[in-house]
């Protein structure tokens, strides 16, 4: 049994999550940008943290995450060195944090294959705790997607192979180490993985210098500009971060721009809306390329999803600054259309054909659910067990999964991921999909009450893997289970 302390602290932060996930689009605010806080006003457990001075809005450049080269190229395999480190770098201006970094950056470098293209990594730890690398909507053998217990050690290497045989997309990488991952995560253990396909170089989307990862993640400091990390500490996490820069700026030209976004902070939900709710082109989801473009005014982000835009940043006159705003944190990012520019890039009717799945052979159910008698965060009633096998699957076999967030009583939201594979969306809440989700996802949001259903192929590898919460403070404590492909 936890204490009633614990049971109200988690009442508490459900009640801040859901208040996020369900008010979000509806906020009302001014376009004015506000300073966001060094950190939080408390701490959280009835103590009191000194109040720090503002970090000033808009006075860093986002920088772009530099994109890590192969060491050797060979046929058709691509070699890299990584290694998991240590590092102080510069967050708050004028300070340095201690963070965890793949090869010494916040957020690590980019890792740009190309579909069908073997890459091969090796990884070293250099912590002083065990790592588990993980590409989130990778189709991996079981022996690379980072299992959480099957941990790099400290002070050990080992070699991570990506066969990348999938649809270009945006994915990301970070750690998985059970019970570790939500912290290690929160500390900077993350980076993009992005998927090129050079059959899509005809349809003239922005690419090169208008092609811009964009990372967005919340955190919490001290005074002394040191991370502050607690499990399900989601309403003190308030500095929102932009390839780790808190209300960063970002100058671009009069011209069509494509905007990668990933939402890899560990509970929060992002709402985004450009300029005063300037119609935008959704061109891509978790999986890849839509059928054809959405135009949207805002778009959500749960914790581990991605969504792709492109922005003609040709309609606001040159000298103009477009606020990237989030429903709750308000601005978050500063574009600076600073010149003119030549622009051929477009964006077609038709984007992509999204496969088609088999008929399904099976049907399941998962019930998503945090329990306030134990504290504990759970799947179909149970915590994860890395020695339990929860669902045996027939490789290259097609099934349609329920999968429902029973936490109506404190309204605690969920989203749902599993590795391997990618889904399709037949329908939330006994309704079609919304155009945004109706292409090739990997992580969902199910907010409190809601049921959505999937279909997913599951192959081609065969072993074990993990099915859990993204908000993965959650899955850190439990709600994730285990499947296991099989012959």
């Amino acid at each position: 049994m936890v204490s009633r302390r614990n049971v109200m602290k988690a009442g508490a932060t459900a009640g801040a999550a859901a208040l996020v996930t369900t008010t979000a689009a509806a906020a009302a605010r001014g376009s004015t940008p506000s300073a966001t806080p060094a950190h939080g006003t408390h701490t959280g457990h009835g103590k009191t943290a000194h109040v720090a001075a503002v970090t000033a809005p808009f006075a860093v450049r986002m920088p772009i995450p530099p994109v890590q080269q192969p060491i050797a190229s060979v046929a058709n395999t691509d070699f890299y060195v990584v290694s998991t480190r240590k590092a102080h770098v510069e967050i708050l201006p004028g300070t340095r944090t201690e963070v965890l970094t793949y090869d010494g950056l916040f957020p690590g470098p980019t890792f740009r294959v190309k579909t069908g293209r073997l890459a091969v990594i090796a990884h070293s730890n250099h912590l002083d705790m065990p790592t588990a690398v993980h590409v989130h909507g990778g189709h991996t053998p079981s022996s690379s997607d980072g299992f959480p217990t099957d941990v790099l050690d400290p002070g050990k290497s080992r070699i991570y192979s990506y066969p990348n045989k999938q649809r270009a997309a945006t994915l990301w990488y970070h750690d998985h180490a059970h019970h570790m991952e939500a912290e290690h995560v929160f500390r900077g253990l993350a980076g993009f993985f992005l998927i090129d396909d050079p059959a899509q170089a005809e349809l003239r989307l922005p690419t090169g210098n208008h092609d811009i990862p964009i990372m967005l993640r919340d955190a919490r400091f001290a005074d002394d500009a040191s991370l502050i990390f607690e499990h399900d500490d989601f309403q003190f996490r308030n500095t929102i971060l932009v390839n780790g820069k808190p209300q960063p700026y970002f100058p671009v030209a009069a011209r069509k721009y494509r905007l990668r976004f990933v939402n890899a902070s560990n509970l929060r939900t992002f709402t985004l809306r450009l300029g005063n709710d300037a119609e935008v082109a959704q061109i891509a989801s978790d999986g890849g390329l839509l059928a054809g473009p959405t135009p949207i005014r805002s778009w959500s982000l749960t914790p581990g999803e991605r969504v792709e835009i492109v922005v003609d940043f040709g309609a606001f006159p040159v000298g103009s600054q477009v606020f990237l705003d989030d429903a709750v944190a308000g601005p978050v990012l500063r574009f600076d259309v600073n010149r003119a520019a030549a622009d051929t890039s477009r964006v077609p009717d038709r984007l992509s054909t999204i496969p088609a799945l088999p008929a399904a052979t099976k049907e399941r159910a998962f019930t998503l659910n945090f329990n306030p008698s134990t504290g504990q965060f759970l799947i179909n009633g149970q915590q994860f067990d890395a020695e339990r096998v929860d669902t045996e699957i027939k490789r290259n076999t097609t099934e349609v999964w329920t999968v429902t967030n029973g936490d109506t009583l404190f309204g605690i939201p969920h989203n749902f991921h599993p590795h391997l594979v990618q889904f399709r969306v037949l329908a939330r809440n006994g309704q079609p999909p919304a155009p945004g989700e109706a292409g090739v996802k990997d992580t969902i949001s199910v907010g409190p009450g809601e049921t959505v259903r999937l279909q997913a192929t599951f192959g081609p590898y065969l072993g074990r893997y993990v099915y859990h919460c993204h908000m993965i403070d959650h899955s850190a404590s439990g709600m994730m289970a285990q499947m296991k492909i099989v012959p």
